[in-house]
């Protein structure tokens, strides 16, 4: 079903490989290989909803795609800023929602859609809208981010893992 709605929203795209399918609906992010489900990950988009326009602090709907991958060999739950390992560990074990820390991994994405996602006001690599981990793993499961789309740390390292830089990611509403 989500292929073929891809094929439709999106003629000319090429639709094999790995498609990461976010549903703020659901508040899932599905991984699609080559048309066959490889797994299906809890996680929390924008608190403030979907919209693309900068400082909105919310999660870009529309077509992506991984443009970078940051975090290589860091260890599970490694505090990231500005993109740049800070040297501290979340402690995993009890949620920290009183910062808004990224964690583990990045992968950074970029909108496919000018003057949806991409170009201007509402670009979504200069809004620096990643799928990442959290230090408060106990927020996913309901929109509670600032715009990016939060993982468990486990979760974001064995996609880190598995997605190439290139993939596709949809952002949906339903």
């Amino acid at each position: 079903m989500l292929l073929e709605y891809m094929a439709v929203r999106y003629p000319g795209t090429a639709l094999d490989g790995h498609i990461l399918y976010v549903s703020a609906q659901r508040q899932r992010l599905f991984h699609v290989v080559d048309g066959r489900m490889q797994g299906s990950y809890l996680i929390a988009t924008a608190k403030a909803g979907l919209g693309c326009t900068v400082d909105s602090y919310c999660t870009p709907p529309g077509l992506h795609r991984v443009a970078e991958k940051i975090g290589d060999g860091l260890p599970l739950g490694a505090v990231l800023k500005d993109r740049l390992p800070t040297g501290e560990v979340a402690d995993l074990v009890r949620s920290d929602s009183a910062r808004d820390v990224i964690t583990s991994r990045i992968l950074w994405l970029e909108g496919l859609e000018e003057g949806a996602n991409r170009g201007g006001t509402v670009d979504s690599h200069e809004r620096y809208i990643y799928l990442h981990g959290t230090g408060d793993e106990a927020s996913l499961g309901r929109p509670t981010s600032m715009g990016c789309v939060r993982m468990r740390n486990l979760d974001i390292v064995a996609l880190y893992d598995q997605v190439p830089v290139g993939a596709l990611v949809v952002i949906l509403d339903n």
